[in-house]
């Protein structure tokens, strides 16, 4: 599949490129690097995502240049999607990628059962940035300073900074290169983990006093509503890493943060340690991600969703 990748590439002139709604590292990363890559082989490329780019990310290569709206885009040859286990993924750029006849899906989610001809899919990749690194390995790309960084980013965030269970050797053997080819992971790590605006700490400040700890200290959540956004003048975005933070507490396997979407419904984040696989969790909801890390949304009161979330960690 790589080499029919390979060939859409060198034989299209046009590429659209985007990725899922709240918009992460691993999946601006992506774009990024794919982007600059495009552009120094001499092609048209554009990023289109439907939600603006969260703040610690602007400072990622190339990232002034994405947008939210195309026109005519059925004279695309080729559009990537990235990081999504399923086109509805993407939001309102959905529409678009109707509209272009090649289209080809490069992803690591379990999840992924495969919507395109054309893909890249690995479950046991860290990564989207990763399997985009093997990509531009296999093609001898370019790999500039600008490129490493956008790959590096993406692999260090879809990682938690290198402690997830998915950083393996090859993991590790692509950083430790694009840090060669100019990535610099002091800069990196700073502008995305000590970058916070005051408004994400009084988030997380309202949030945890929400913490709850049950099944003998095994599973914590935090619960973030509308009214905790208002008071702390802080949007979805700040949002990002709070699940990590109960999940660092001795003795806990699962994390949950319950963050309110719609008057009744939930996006419910999962984490845990170890072999507790919270994809299935989220698959019995609708959806999806990796062993340790999964999300899915659920209709309801957040004391129906809690029961609900409660009642699976039990089975599981």
């Amino acid at each position: 599949m790589v080499e029919e990748i390979k060939t859409a590439i060198q034989s299209g002139n046009r590429f659209f490129i985007t990725s899922h709604v709240r918009l992460d590292g691993d999946a601006l990363g992506s774009e990024l690097a794919l982007y600059l890559m495009l552009k120094g082989l001499g092609k048209q490329a554009v990023v289109c995502n439907q939600d603006p780019t969260p703040e610690q990310y602007r400072f990622l290569p190339a990232a002034e240049y994405i947008v939210h709206t195309v026109d005519n885009p059925e004279e695309y040859d080729v559009g990537f999607i990235l990081d999504c286990s399923e086109a509805e993924r993407v939001g309102s750029i959905l529409p678009y990628l109707t509209e272009i006849k090649t289209l080809i899906n490069i992803d690591h989610h379990v999840s992924n059962g495969g919507f395109t001809r054309l893909s890249m899919l690995d479950p046991k990749a860290s990564s989207t940035g990763e399997l985009l690194y093997r990509l531009m390995k296999a093609m001898n790309a370019q790999m500039t300073s600008d490129i490493c960084t956008n790959l590096y980013a993406a692999i260090l965030t879809d990682t938690g900074g290198f402690r997830y269970s998915n950083t393996g050797r090859d993991t590790l053997r692509a950083a430790g290169d694009l840090v060669e080819g100019g990535a610099s992971p002091q800069w990196i790590s700073e502008n995305i983990y000590e970058s916070d605006s005051p408004a994400k700490l009084k988030l997380l400040a309202a949030a945890m006093e929400t913490v709850e700890i049950d099944l003998e200290n095994r599973i914590a959540s935090m619960t973030v509503t509308f009214e905790h956004l208002r008071r702390a003048g802080a949007t979805m975005d700040h949002t990002e890493g709070f699940v990590d933070v109960p999940r660092t507490v001795r003795g806990i396997d699962i994390a949950v943060l319950y963050t309110q979407m719609e008057e009744e419904k939930f996006k419910v984040s999962l984490r845990s340690k170890g072999r507790v696989n919270v994809e299935k969790i989220a698959g019995r909801f609708g959806g999806g991600g990796h062993t340790n890390a999964a999300a899915c949304r659920i209709s309801g009161n957040i004391e129906v969703v809690k029961a609900l979330i409660y009642e699976a960690v039990k089975e599981l």
